[in-house]
């Protein structure tokens, strides 16, 4: 059995990987994770498995980390983000040449892959303006959810603002000028591909496979074909990308 750790900064995916390529998927919030199940000890992390309900004895664990943060998991081997994203990205398509876009909660990376390998990357972590965060902030201030804003992608409003912190008071600004809402929602959904397409276009391929939670968002999934040319792949549960790429590291 091989377990993959995705340990990320708003969600903790785990994935469970059988002989036979099978597996299963667990997500948590990584406040719970790591108050219930986690505890430091030095500079390692321990991991109450048992508490989760996995038997660990003969199992084979790999973990990776949100951005920066480095994750030294008792037990287990750490390896890159970006190379356990891109991992999982294969994986999950069937594809060996493809740029990689990965948006999660609160950094995005984007990873261009030829012959199954990584050859180049670029990530963005110092700022919440093209994550999961910043698409949940913006549906709040227009008091939607996040599935009726991943619907609307036509006649958008410009918002010209890139720090996420001013881009709420730009968007109250439209609303108050007199904005329909879906308008308002495509401006939202356009402000992240302007701010991710320098990467894309850097690390440019003619298949795009698109992964992390954000992924979901079917209207910026859309933007990112018209405005590229490009087919863009969301693979099925496309959040545990990262955590799946664990298990095929492991799996050698």
């Amino acid at each position: 059995m091989y377990i993959g750790l995705d340990l990320g900064s708003r969600s903790v995916k785990i994935a469970i990987m059988s002989e036979d390529r099978t597996y299963r998927l667990l997500k948590l919030d990584t406040i719970k994770f790591y108050r219930e199940y986690g505890r430091k000890s030095g500079r390692q992390l321990t991991i109450d498995f048992s508490a989760l309900g996995l038997d660990i004895r003969d199992a084979k664990i790999t973990a990776t980390g949100y951005g920066r943060q480095t994750v030294d998991v008792s037990g287990a081997r750490v390896i890159p983000e970006v190379k356990a994203h891109v991992l999982g990205a294969a994986y999950l398509t069937g594809l060996s040449d493809f740029t990689l876009l990965d948006l999660g909660g609160q950094d995005s990376k984007v990873a261009l892959v030829r012959n199954g390998r990584l050859v180049d990357f670029l990530t963005n972590d110092k700022c919440a303006a093209s994550t999961g965060r910043y698409l949940e902030n913006m549906a709040a201030v227009l008091n939607i959810g996040m599935e009726e804003l991943s619907r609307h992608c036509q006649d958008p409003v410009d918002l010209t603002s890139t720090c996420a912190i001013f881009g709420e008071s730009e968007l109250i600004d439209k609303i108050v000028q007199g904005y329909s809402v879906s308008a308002l929602a495509a401006g939202v959904n356009y402000s992240i591909f302007k701010r991710i397409h320098p990467m894309l276009a850097k690390l440019a391929s003619e298949i795009i496979v698109f992964t992390g939670g954000v992924a979901y968002n079917g209207a910026l999934a859309e933007i990112i074909r018209l405005k590229t040319g490009a087919e863009v792949v969301v693979p099925p549960n496309p959040e545990y990308a990262g955590a799946i790429g664990c298990c095929v590291q492991a799996r050698g």
